[in-house]
Protein backbone atom coordinates (compact mmCIF):
# COMPACT_ATOMS: atom_id res chain seq x y z
CA UNK A 1 0.00 0.00 0.00
CA UNK A 2 3.19 2.54 -0.01
CA UNK A 3 2.42 5.72 1.74
CA UNK A 4 -1.00 6.05 0.28
CA UNK A 5 -4.34 6.69 1.91
CA UNK A 6 -7.02 4.20 2.50
CA UNK A 7 -9.99 5.80 1.26
CA UNK A 8 -12.68 5.86 3.87
CA UNK A 9 -15.89 4.27 4.01
CA UNK A 10 -17.82 7.34 4.45
CA UNK A 11 -16.42 9.98 2.61
CA UNK A 12 -18.68 12.29 3.98
CA UNK A 13 -16.15 12.07 7.61
CA UNK A 14 -13.38 14.20 5.80
CA UNK A 15 -14.94 17.49 6.53
CA UNK A 16 -12.56 20.66 5.96
CA UNK A 17 -14.00 23.27 8.00
CA UNK A 18 -15.02 23.94 12.15
CA UNK A 19 -18.11 23.07 13.34
CA UNK A 20 -20.41 25.75 15.24
CA UNK A 21 -23.30 26.00 16.84
CA UNK A 22 -24.52 22.86 14.58
CA UNK A 23 -23.17 24.11 11.64
CA UNK A 24 -20.03 23.72 9.38
CA UNK A 25 -18.77 26.86 8.71
CA UNK A 26 -15.00 28.76 7.61
CA UNK A 27 -13.00 31.19 9.33
CA UNK A 28 -14.62 34.52 9.40
CA UNK A 29 -11.54 35.94 7.65
CA UNK A 30 -11.45 33.13 5.41
CA UNK A 31 -7.48 32.14 6.21
CA UNK A 32 -6.85 28.31 6.41
CA UNK A 33 -3.95 26.34 7.24
CA UNK A 34 -2.41 22.77 5.67
CA UNK A 35 -2.57 19.62 7.62
CA UNK A 36 0.59 17.11 6.53
CA UNK A 37 0.49 13.95 6.68
CA UNK A 38 4.11 12.95 8.98
CA UNK A 39 4.79 10.15 6.96
CA UNK A 40 5.14 11.68 3.57
CA UNK A 41 5.09 15.46 4.36
CA UNK A 42 2.13 15.54 1.87
CA UNK A 43 -0.94 18.04 2.36
CA UNK A 44 -3.71 16.28 3.39
CA UNK A 45 -5.60 19.09 3.56
CA UNK A 46 -6.88 22.48 5.14
CA UNK A 47 -8.88 23.75 7.75
CA UNK A 48 -10.01 27.32 8.90
CA UNK A 49 -7.19 29.19 10.78
CA UNK A 50 -9.86 30.56 13.38
CA UNK A 51 -8.95 33.75 15.55
CA UNK A 52 -10.04 35.56 18.60
CA UNK A 53 -13.74 36.42 16.94
CA UNK A 54 -14.82 33.12 15.64
CA UNK A 55 -13.53 31.86 19.39
CA UNK A 56 -15.86 34.25 21.46
CA UNK A 57 -19.05 33.36 17.92
CA UNK A 58 -18.37 29.98 19.30
CA UNK A 59 -18.26 30.46 23.47
CA UNK A 60 -21.57 32.43 22.58
CA UNK A 61 -23.08 29.14 21.02
CA UNK A 62 -21.81 27.15 24.20
CA UNK A 63 -23.53 30.07 26.37
CA UNK A 64 -26.98 29.97 24.51
CA UNK A 65 -27.00 25.93 24.46
CA UNK A 66 -26.37 25.91 28.35
CA UNK A 67 -29.82 27.16 29.99
CA UNK A 68 -31.80 24.10 28.12
CA UNK A 69 -28.93 21.74 27.90
CA UNK A 70 -28.29 21.81 31.87
CA UNK A 71 -32.07 21.23 32.11
CA UNK A 72 -32.02 17.51 30.18
CA UNK A 73 -31.84 14.74 32.99
CA UNK A 74 -29.27 12.55 33.31
CA UNK A 75 -30.80 9.72 31.56
CA UNK A 76 -31.49 12.01 28.27
CA UNK A 77 -27.98 13.09 27.97
CA UNK A 78 -26.38 9.64 28.80
CA UNK A 79 -28.67 8.35 25.80
CA UNK A 80 -26.68 11.07 23.58
CA UNK A 81 -23.37 9.84 24.50
CA UNK A 82 -24.17 6.27 23.90
CA UNK A 83 -25.24 7.36 20.21
CA UNK A 84 -22.43 9.22 20.02
CA UNK A 85 -20.07 6.33 21.32
CA UNK A 86 -22.48 3.38 18.78
CA UNK A 87 -21.52 5.77 15.96
CA UNK A 88 -17.71 6.00 16.94
CA UNK A 89 -17.80 1.67 17.10
CA UNK A 90 -19.97 1.52 13.59
CA UNK A 91 -16.49 4.27 11.79
CA UNK A 92 -14.16 2.96 13.65
CA UNK A 93 -12.13 2.20 10.89
CA UNK A 94 -12.26 5.69 9.32
CA UNK A 95 -11.93 6.70 12.60
CA UNK A 96 -8.80 4.94 12.66
CA UNK A 97 -7.50 5.67 8.98
CA UNK A 98 -7.76 9.71 9.84
CA UNK A 99 -5.71 9.00 12.88
CA UNK A 100 -2.99 7.41 11.20
CA UNK A 101 -3.04 9.84 8.07
CA UNK A 102 -2.46 12.62 10.10
CA UNK A 103 -0.98 11.55 13.05
CA UNK A 104 1.19 8.68 11.72
CA UNK A 105 0.65 5.75 14.39
CA UNK A 106 0.35 2.87 12.76
CA UNK A 107 -3.08 1.72 11.77
CA UNK A 108 -3.32 -1.18 14.77
CA UNK A 109 -2.25 1.72 17.14
CA UNK A 110 -4.74 3.95 15.78
CA UNK A 111 -8.03 1.37 15.88
CA UNK A 112 -6.60 0.56 19.64
CA UNK A 113 -6.90 4.36 20.11
CA UNK A 114 -10.54 4.53 18.43
CA UNK A 115 -11.73 1.78 20.92
CA UNK A 116 -10.35 3.92 24.11
CA UNK A 117 -11.56 7.10 23.00
CA UNK A 118 -15.14 5.59 22.30
CA UNK A 119 -15.22 4.21 26.10
CA UNK A 120 -14.89 6.98 27.60
CA UNK A 121 -18.27 8.04 26.36
CA UNK A 122 -19.35 4.67 26.89
CA UNK A 123 -18.35 5.26 30.65
CA UNK A 124 -19.31 9.03 30.64
CA UNK A 125 -23.15 7.61 29.16
CA UNK A 126 -23.32 5.24 32.46
CA UNK A 127 -21.90 8.05 34.75
CA UNK A 128 -24.56 10.78 33.67
CA UNK A 129 -27.62 9.71 35.54
CA UNK A 130 -25.77 9.20 38.73
CA UNK A 131 -24.74 12.49 39.66
CA UNK A 132 -25.92 12.05 43.09
CA UNK A 133 -25.81 14.83 46.00
CA UNK A 134 -26.05 14.29 49.50
CA UNK A 135 -28.19 14.88 52.72
CA UNK A 136 -26.21 16.31 55.32
CA UNK A 137 -27.12 16.21 59.35
CA UNK A 138 -27.32 19.58 59.99
CA UNK A 139 -25.75 20.77 63.41
CA UNK A 140 -28.89 22.92 64.25
CA UNK A 141 -32.17 21.29 65.19
CA UNK A 142 -35.07 22.43 62.68
CA UNK A 143 -32.17 22.81 59.74
CA UNK A 144 -32.36 20.60 56.88
CA UNK A 145 -29.20 20.56 54.67
CA UNK A 146 -28.60 18.99 51.08
CA UNK A 147 -26.70 19.26 48.40
CA UNK A 148 -26.83 19.24 44.76
CA UNK A 149 -24.61 19.16 41.55
CA UNK A 150 -24.81 21.07 39.25
CA UNK A 151 -22.83 21.63 35.26
CA UNK A 152 -20.18 24.19 36.10
CA UNK A 153 -20.79 25.67 32.72
CA UNK A 154 -19.41 26.78 29.29
CA UNK A 155 -15.78 24.75 29.36
CA UNK A 156 -12.99 25.65 27.50
CA UNK A 157 -11.51 22.49 26.53
CA UNK A 158 -7.84 22.35 24.67
CA UNK A 159 -5.84 18.87 23.38
CA UNK A 160 -2.85 17.68 21.87
CA UNK A 161 -2.14 15.76 19.02
CA UNK A 162 -0.10 12.60 20.17
CA UNK A 163 -4.19 11.08 20.67
CA UNK A 164 -6.75 13.17 18.31
CA UNK A 165 -9.27 11.03 19.41
CA UNK A 166 -8.76 9.82 22.83
CA UNK A 167 -7.63 13.27 24.53
CA UNK A 168 -11.27 15.10 22.96
CA UNK A 169 -13.35 12.40 24.21
CA UNK A 170 -11.80 11.62 27.69
CA UNK A 171 -13.31 15.65 28.13
CA UNK A 172 -16.03 16.47 26.23
CA UNK A 173 -17.68 12.75 27.85
CA UNK A 174 -17.56 14.30 31.27
CA UNK A 175 -18.33 17.24 30.34
CA UNK A 176 -21.88 16.63 28.39
CA UNK A 177 -22.59 13.90 30.92
CA UNK A 178 -22.28 16.73 33.93
CA UNK A 179 -24.57 19.01 31.53
CA UNK A 180 -22.22 21.46 30.19
CA UNK A 181 -22.13 22.67 27.10
CA UNK A 182 -18.34 23.18 25.62
CA UNK A 183 -15.98 25.03 22.87
CA UNK A 184 -13.09 22.06 21.96
CA UNK A 185 -9.90 23.72 20.60
CA UNK A 186 -9.08 20.89 18.02
CA UNK A 187 -5.23 20.79 17.69
CA UNK A 188 -3.97 22.36 14.66
CA UNK A 189 -1.91 18.78 13.50
CA UNK A 190 -4.91 16.73 13.78
CA UNK A 191 -8.05 18.75 13.38
CA UNK A 192 -9.26 16.04 11.16
CA UNK A 193 -10.29 13.32 13.19
CA UNK A 194 -11.70 16.33 15.92
CA UNK A 195 -13.76 17.09 12.86
CA UNK A 196 -15.16 13.34 12.12
CA UNK A 197 -16.05 13.69 15.87
CA UNK A 198 -18.12 16.25 15.27
CA UNK A 199 -19.97 15.01 12.28
CA UNK A 200 -20.73 12.20 14.90
CA UNK A 201 -21.91 14.69 17.38
CA UNK A 202 -23.96 16.04 14.63
CA UNK A 203 -25.71 12.49 13.93
CA UNK A 204 -26.00 11.60 17.41
CA UNK A 205 -28.67 14.11 17.30
CA UNK A 206 -26.64 16.33 20.18
CA UNK A 207 -28.23 19.59 20.06
CA UNK A 208 -26.74 22.93 18.29
CA UNK A 209 -24.46 24.60 20.61
CA UNK A 210 -23.57 21.99 23.05
CA UNK A 211 -20.30 20.80 21.10
CA UNK A 212 -18.47 23.28 19.27
CA UNK A 213 -15.36 22.72 17.61
CA UNK A 214 -12.73 25.22 16.54
CA UNK A 215 -9.73 25.00 14.61
CA UNK A 216 -6.31 26.81 14.51
CA UNK A 217 -2.50 26.38 13.91
CA UNK A 218 -0.73 29.71 13.75
CA UNK A 219 -3.44 31.15 15.55
CA UNK A 220 -3.32 28.74 18.78
CA UNK A 221 -2.27 31.21 21.74
CA UNK A 222 -4.58 33.78 20.52
CA UNK A 223 -7.34 31.07 21.01
CA UNK A 224 -6.40 29.52 23.69
CA UNK A 225 -5.74 32.87 25.29
CA UNK A 226 -9.61 33.99 24.26
CA UNK A 227 -10.77 30.85 26.19
CA UNK A 228 -8.98 31.65 29.80
CA UNK A 229 -10.10 35.32 29.28
CA UNK A 230 -13.66 34.81 28.51
CA UNK A 231 -15.62 35.30 31.82
CA UNK A 232 -18.51 33.04 29.64
CA UNK A 233 -16.04 30.02 29.81
CA UNK A 234 -16.32 29.01 33.87
CA UNK A 235 -13.52 25.91 33.73
CA UNK A 236 -10.84 25.08 31.11
CA UNK A 237 -9.34 21.62 30.80
CA UNK A 238 -5.96 21.13 28.84
CA UNK A 239 -3.45 18.28 28.28
CA UNK A 240 -0.11 19.76 26.87
CA UNK A 241 2.91 20.61 27.72
CA UNK A 242 3.91 22.41 31.53
CA UNK A 243 5.14 25.45 30.12
CA UNK A 244 1.48 25.82 28.19
CA UNK A 245 -0.55 25.20 31.03
CA UNK A 246 1.37 27.56 33.29
CA UNK A 247 0.77 30.09 30.67
CA UNK A 248 -3.15 29.16 30.76
CA UNK A 249 -3.39 28.96 34.43
CA UNK A 250 -2.40 32.61 34.65
CA UNK A 251 -4.77 33.78 32.40
CA UNK A 252 -7.19 32.35 33.94
CA UNK A 253 -6.40 33.98 37.03
CA UNK A 254 -8.55 37.21 36.09
CA UNK A 255 -11.58 34.88 35.39
CA UNK A 256 -11.03 32.53 38.27
CA UNK A 257 -11.95 29.57 36.37
CA UNK A 258 -12.09 25.97 37.55
CA UNK A 259 -9.00 24.61 36.20
CA UNK A 260 -7.83 20.68 35.50
CA UNK A 261 -4.16 20.21 33.77
CA UNK A 262 -2.46 16.89 32.39
CA UNK A 263 1.05 18.36 31.38
CA UNK A 264 3.96 16.72 30.61
CA UNK A 265 5.41 13.38 32.18
CA UNK A 266 9.44 12.54 32.80
CA UNK A 267 8.01 8.69 34.03
CA UNK A 268 10.27 6.46 35.76
CA UNK A 269 10.51 2.40 35.16
CA UNK A 270 11.96 0.77 37.69
CA UNK A 271 13.58 -2.71 37.19
CA UNK A 272 14.10 -4.67 40.26
CA UNK A 273 16.56 -7.67 40.50
CA UNK A 274 13.95 -9.67 41.66
CA UNK A 275 11.30 -8.94 38.37
CA UNK A 276 10.20 -11.64 36.32
CA UNK A 277 12.66 -10.43 33.26
CA UNK A 278 10.06 -11.21 29.99
CA UNK A 279 7.36 -9.28 31.94
CA UNK A 280 9.50 -6.60 32.56
CA UNK A 281 11.05 -6.26 28.92
CA UNK A 282 7.89 -6.94 27.30
CA UNK A 283 6.26 -4.20 29.79
CA UNK A 284 9.37 -1.69 28.90
CA UNK A 285 8.73 -1.90 25.42
CA UNK A 286 4.82 -1.31 25.37
CA UNK A 287 5.44 1.69 27.71
CA UNK A 288 8.27 3.32 26.16
CA UNK A 289 7.55 2.48 22.25
CA UNK A 290 3.57 3.22 22.36
CA UNK A 291 3.10 5.81 19.59
CA UNK A 292 7.21 5.83 18.98
CA UNK A 293 7.61 7.42 22.27
CA UNK A 294 4.92 10.08 21.86
CA UNK A 295 2.28 9.65 25.22
CA UNK A 296 3.20 11.64 27.93
CA UNK A 297 3.15 8.62 30.35
CA UNK A 298 5.82 6.77 28.34
CA UNK A 299 8.60 5.42 29.96
CA UNK A 300 11.23 8.33 30.06
CA UNK A 301 14.05 7.16 32.44
CA UNK A 302 14.45 3.20 32.25
CA UNK A 303 16.55 2.24 35.88
CA UNK A 304 17.56 -1.53 36.10
CA UNK A 305 19.15 -2.90 39.29
CA UNK A 306 22.56 -4.00 38.83
CA UNK A 307 21.83 -7.74 38.97
CA UNK A 308 19.95 -7.70 36.00
CA UNK A 309 21.20 -4.62 34.22
CA UNK A 310 23.40 -6.61 31.46
CA UNK A 311 20.61 -9.33 31.02
CA UNK A 312 17.55 -6.52 30.92
CA UNK A 313 19.54 -4.48 28.11
CA UNK A 314 20.09 -7.30 25.90
CA UNK A 315 17.03 -8.49 26.25
CA UNK A 316 15.41 -5.04 25.86
CA UNK A 317 18.22 -4.33 22.81
CA UNK A 318 16.54 -7.72 21.29
CA UNK A 319 13.04 -6.57 21.08
CA UNK A 320 13.69 -3.45 19.57
CA UNK A 321 15.78 -4.86 16.24
CA UNK A 322 12.29 -6.89 15.32
CA UNK A 323 10.55 -3.53 14.99
CA UNK A 324 9.42 -2.28 11.57
CA UNK A 325 9.24 1.64 11.11
CA UNK A 326 7.68 3.13 8.09
CA UNK A 327 4.38 4.91 7.23
CA UNK A 328 1.34 4.08 9.38
CA UNK A 329 -0.65 1.75 6.84
CA UNK A 330 2.14 -0.43 5.51
CA UNK A 331 1.75 -4.17 6.00
CA UNK A 332 3.83 -5.33 9.26
CA UNK A 333 4.83 -1.73 10.04
CA UNK A 334 4.88 -1.42 14.16
CA UNK A 335 5.45 2.22 14.43
CA UNK A 336 5.56 5.33 12.39
CA UNK A 337 7.00 8.84 11.77
CA UNK A 338 7.19 11.72 14.94
CA UNK A 339 5.13 14.32 14.37
CA UNK A 340 6.72 16.96 12.77
CA UNK A 341 10.87 17.96 12.39
CA UNK A 342 11.05 19.62 15.42
CA UNK A 343 10.37 16.46 16.85
CA UNK A 344 12.87 14.71 15.48
CA UNK A 345 15.30 17.56 16.32
CA UNK A 346 14.48 16.90 19.85
CA UNK A 347 15.30 13.42 20.17
CA UNK A 348 18.34 13.51 17.90
CA UNK A 349 19.30 16.52 20.50
CA UNK A 350 18.98 13.85 23.73
CA UNK A 351 20.95 10.99 21.89
CA UNK A 352 23.42 13.09 20.81
CA UNK A 353 24.10 14.56 24.29
CA UNK A 354 23.70 10.98 26.11
CA UNK A 355 26.88 10.14 23.92
CA UNK A 356 28.57 12.83 24.43
CA UNK A 357 28.72 12.47 27.93
CA UNK A 358 29.46 8.43 27.84
CA UNK A 359 25.97 6.90 27.25
CA UNK A 360 26.56 3.51 24.90
CA UNK A 361 24.03 3.28 21.85
CA UNK A 362 23.12 -0.25 21.67
CA UNK A 363 20.51 0.30 18.76
CA UNK A 364 19.25 3.13 16.45
CA UNK A 365 20.55 6.58 17.61
CA UNK A 366 19.95 8.17 13.77
CA UNK A 367 17.32 10.13 11.76
CA UNK A 368 15.81 7.81 8.57
CA UNK A 369 15.88 10.10 5.89
CA UNK A 370 15.25 7.64 3.27
CA UNK A 371 11.48 7.06 5.27
CA UNK A 372 10.94 10.74 5.47
CA UNK A 373 12.22 13.97 7.46
CA UNK A 374 10.10 12.26 10.34
CA UNK A 375 11.34 9.46 11.00
CA UNK A 376 14.02 8.24 13.73
CA UNK A 377 15.60 5.06 14.34
CA UNK A 378 14.14 2.87 17.71
CA UNK A 379 16.93 3.68 20.09
CA UNK A 380 18.77 1.96 23.01
CA UNK A 381 21.32 3.44 25.16
CA UNK A 382 22.80 2.22 27.89
CA UNK A 383 25.33 3.55 30.69
CA UNK A 384 23.06 6.68 31.32
CA UNK A 385 23.54 9.25 33.65
CA UNK A 386 21.86 11.54 36.01
CA UNK A 387 23.08 14.46 34.16
CA UNK A 388 22.36 13.99 30.57
CA UNK A 389 19.63 15.64 29.55
CA UNK A 390 17.18 12.89 28.76
CA UNK A 391 17.32 12.43 32.49
CA UNK A 392 15.69 16.08 32.99
CA UNK A 393 13.49 16.86 30.12
CA UNK A 394 10.52 14.72 28.51
CA UNK A 395 12.12 13.39 25.21
CA UNK A 396 8.47 12.79 23.61
CA UNK A 397 10.32 10.12 21.10
CA UNK A 398 11.52 6.78 20.58
CA UNK A 399 14.85 6.52 22.91
CA UNK A 400 15.39 4.40 26.06
CA UNK A 401 17.65 5.29 28.39
CA UNK A 402 18.77 2.80 30.66
CA UNK A 403 20.24 3.92 34.16
CA UNK A 404 22.07 1.39 36.39
CA UNK A 405 21.37 1.65 40.03
CA UNK A 406 22.29 -0.84 43.14
CA UNK A 407 19.72 -0.11 45.95
CA UNK A 408 15.60 0.69 46.27
CA UNK A 409 16.21 3.94 48.47
CA UNK A 410 18.61 5.14 45.49
CA UNK A 411 16.16 4.14 42.37
CA UNK A 412 13.49 5.97 44.31
CA UNK A 413 15.09 8.83 45.39
CA UNK A 414 16.29 9.35 41.24
CA UNK A 415 12.63 8.71 40.22
CA UNK A 416 11.41 11.39 42.68
CA UNK A 417 13.73 13.96 41.10
CA UNK A 418 11.60 15.33 38.93
CA UNK A 419 9.53 18.79 38.72
CA UNK A 420 6.42 16.31 37.54
CA UNK A 421 4.74 13.43 38.14
CA UNK A 422 2.27 11.42 36.17
CA UNK A 423 3.26 8.20 35.53
CA UNK A 424 5.71 5.70 36.83
CA UNK A 425 6.32 2.23 36.66
CA UNK A 426 7.95 -0.75 38.70
CA UNK A 427 9.01 -4.41 37.90
CA UNK A 428 9.21 -6.70 41.92
CA UNK A 429 7.73 -9.95 42.49
CA UNK A 430 8.04 -8.97 45.77
CA UNK A 431 5.01 -8.18 47.66
CA UNK A 432 5.91 -5.78 50.82
CA UNK A 433 8.67 -4.27 48.34
CA UNK A 434 5.38 -3.62 45.84
CA UNK A 435 3.67 -1.47 48.37
CA UNK A 436 6.44 0.28 49.58
CA UNK A 437 7.70 1.64 46.72
CA UNK A 438 3.89 2.25 44.72
CA UNK A 439 3.49 4.91 47.87
CA UNK A 440 7.21 6.47 47.79
CA UNK A 441 6.95 7.38 44.23
CA UNK A 442 5.52 11.03 43.82
CA UNK A 443 3.59 10.51 40.68
CA UNK A 444 -0.19 10.31 39.97
CA UNK A 445 -0.25 6.68 38.66
CA UNK A 446 1.33 3.98 39.36
CA UNK A 447 1.86 0.51 37.23
CA UNK A 448 3.26 -2.63 38.81
CA UNK A 449 4.12 -5.62 36.35
CA UNK A 450 2.68 -3.38 33.54
CA UNK A 451 3.52 -0.92 31.22
CA UNK A 452 0.10 0.39 30.37
CA UNK A 453 -2.09 2.09 33.05
CA UNK A 454 -4.55 3.90 31.01
CA UNK A 455 -8.34 2.84 31.08
CA UNK A 456 -11.47 4.75 30.89
CA UNK A 457 -12.55 3.26 34.51
CA UNK A 458 -9.16 4.05 36.06
CA UNK A 459 -8.82 8.12 37.20
CA UNK A 460 -5.87 9.71 34.95
CA UNK A 461 -3.70 12.56 35.98
CA UNK A 462 -0.87 13.90 38.32
CA UNK A 463 1.14 15.47 41.06
CA UNK A 464 3.58 18.40 41.06
CA UNK A 465 4.13 19.99 37.54
CA UNK A 466 2.36 17.38 35.90
CA UNK A 467 -0.98 19.62 36.82
CA UNK A 468 -4.10 18.36 38.97
CA UNK A 469 -7.58 17.14 38.58
CA UNK A 470 -8.47 13.61 36.92
CA UNK A 471 -10.01 12.57 33.59
CA UNK A 472 -11.76 9.10 33.34
CA UNK A 473 -13.38 6.87 36.11
CA UNK A 474 -16.03 8.66 38.72
CA UNK A 475 -13.77 11.46 39.82
CA UNK A 476 -13.84 12.22 36.10
CA UNK A 477 -16.99 13.81 36.22
CA UNK A 478 -16.81 15.68 39.55
CA UNK A 479 -14.18 18.54 37.28
CA UNK A 480 -17.10 19.86 35.55
CA UNK A 481 -20.06 20.04 38.60
CA UNK A 482 -19.68 22.28 41.14
CA UNK A 483 -21.46 21.82 44.38
CA UNK A 484 -24.44 23.53 45.95
CA UNK A 485 -26.20 23.43 49.11
CA UNK A 486 -29.49 24.39 50.52
CA UNK A 487 -30.51 24.62 54.15
CA UNK A 488 -34.02 24.87 55.06
CA UNK A 489 -35.02 26.17 58.36
CA UNK A 490 -37.75 25.97 60.56
CA UNK A 491 -38.44 22.47 59.59
CA UNK A 492 -38.20 20.51 63.07
CA UNK A 493 -41.64 22.09 64.78
CA UNK A 494 -43.39 19.71 67.08
CA UNK A 495 -46.05 17.46 65.68
CA UNK A 496 -49.48 18.76 67.12
CA UNK A 497 -51.40 16.10 69.09
CA UNK A 498 -54.91 15.66 68.65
Amino acid sequence: MGHSVPPLNDQSLLKSQAYVNGEWIDAKSGKTFEVTDPSTGKVIGTMPEMNKEDTEAAISAAAAALPSFRKTTGRERSRMLRKWYQLMVDNAEDLAKLITWENGKPIADAKGEVTYASNFFEWFAEEAPRIYGDTVVASIPGNRVYTIKEPVGVCGLITPWNFPAAMITRKIGPALAAGCTVVAKSPGETPFTAAALAELAHRAGIPKGVVNFITALKNTAEVGETITSSNTVRKVSFTGSTGVGKLLMKQSADTLKKLSFELGGNAPFIVFDDADLDTAVTGAITSKFRSSGQTCVCANRIYVQSGIYDKFAEAFTEKVKGFKVGGGYEEGVTHGPLIHDRAVSKVEKHVRDAEEQGGKVLIGGQKMPDLGDNFFQPTVIRDMTADMQLAHEETFGPVAGLFKFDTEAEVVKNANDADVGLAGYFFSRDLQRCYRVAEALEVGMVGINTGLVSDPAAPFGGVKWSGFGREGSKYGIEEYLTIKMITLGGMGQPLQGS
